[in-house]
């Protein structure tokens, strides 16, 4: 099992948006198994007052893609991490397609994100997969690209020249 210490030297996220809390099965340049619980006690629902109903409770859709995107972030890098996004090579989602929410995650659910590399081009990683509550599907990822680009090139230079 891997833990935050590990996920923390591979990942730059930290709280809150560190959406990963364990790692229970990585096979390196080929799949990962991580696991996030979900609570109450998250910011997102800090706004939440007594009159809000049951489906106020759903996890965010985009944090419930994020947190699976991490997931597959952490198998891309995991052979050569780069967690300070400032230097070496950074690591950018260029797309993702054929996402599919399911069911709403609630506070008390416990995510199990599976994520596979089906393809490696150059500095692209294409990876797939998706998430379940309790065996039950809640998320699929049909592709995601992944592209490293040397953080020096992303960084503000000159400004380009203007159009004439």
């Amino acid at each position: 099992m891997i833990g935050q210490l590990e996920i923390r030297r591979v990942l730059p996220h930290r709280f809150p948006m560190l959406l990963l809390d364990r790692v229970t099965e990585l096979v390196p340049g080929r799949r990962v198994i991580a696991v996030k619980a979900v609570t109450c006690n998250e910011p997102w629902y800090q706004g939440l007052g007594p009159d809000a109903v049951a489906a106020d409770y759903a996890y965010p859709r985009v944090l419930l893609l994020e947190s699976w995107c991490q997931s597959a972030g952490l198998l891309a890098t995991w052979e050569s991490p780069e967690p300070d996004a400032l230097e070496g090579r950074v690591m950018l989602f260029g797309s993702v397609s054929g996402v599919e929410y399911h069911r709403p995650v609630l506070p008390g659910d416990v995510l199990e994100h599976r994520a596979a590399i089906t393809r490696v081009v150059d500095d692209t990683v294409i990876i797939e997969g998706g998430a379940t509550v309790a065996g039950e599907p809640a998320l699929t990822v049909g592709l995601a690209v992944l592209a490293f680009r040397p953080a020096g090139e992303l960084r503000p230079g000159d400004p380009a020249p203007a159009l004439t």
